[in-house]
């Protein structure tokens, strides 16, 4: 699992603001925590945590383990990449391995995730709802879609890389 254990991601942010959307409402608060929903203004504001209170100790806890544990920064300090493209990422990762076999047997863990991924599949949905989707099913399908069709560029971005491909004498996307 690869995620953010915000209510969207930072990317989801930057994409909504070089697409000059607004975010949708719960996404980000404002220092007075007003809803924030221009994307342009994501410096101002702050990232709203997965699932309220629960969902704040949760990102403590990721953040502590995937940034104060290994030396990395945490909140705040990080360095933001694209606003200091010369400095280099202080942000770290949190990797975690299991060893199956010290719960229960592979093949039972496997039975059992078997069976649970049935049960989720054949759980009744909601209306208008064609499919259940597991974690990672559905950037692995626009993944498969993208290779068959590339990669959708928004406009502001294909301008600056129009732009970038210029300063450096290169050619453009096609």
């Amino acid at each position: 699992m690869d995620m953010a254990p915000t209510v969207a991601a930072f990317g989801k942010v930057r994409l909504k603001a070089a697409l000059g959307e607004p975010m949708p409402v719960g996404w980000m608060i404002d220092h007075e925590g007003k809803p924030l929903t221009d994307a342009s203004r994501a410096a101002e504001g702050h990232l709203l945590p997965i699932g309220d209170y629960k969902g704040y100790a949760l990102s403590l806890i990721i953040g502590l383990l995937a940034g104060s544990l290994n030396g990395a920064a945490f909140g705040r300090g990080i360095v933001d990449f694209l606003k200091n493209p010369a400095t280099a990422t202080n942000t770290g990762q949190s990797v975690l391995a299991v060893s199956l076999e010290a719960f229960c047997p592979v093949d039972i863990f496997k039975r059992n995730v078997d069976e649970a991924v049935r049960a989720i599949r054949e759980s009744r949905r909601l209306p208008g709802v064609e499919r259940v989707w597991l974690p990672g099913e559905q950037s692995h399908t626009r993944r498969l879609e993208r290779l068959a069709h590339g990669v959708p560029v928004p406009p502001t971005l294909r301008k600056n890389l129009d732009a970038l491909a210029a300063e450096l004498g290169i050619a453009t996307l096609l």
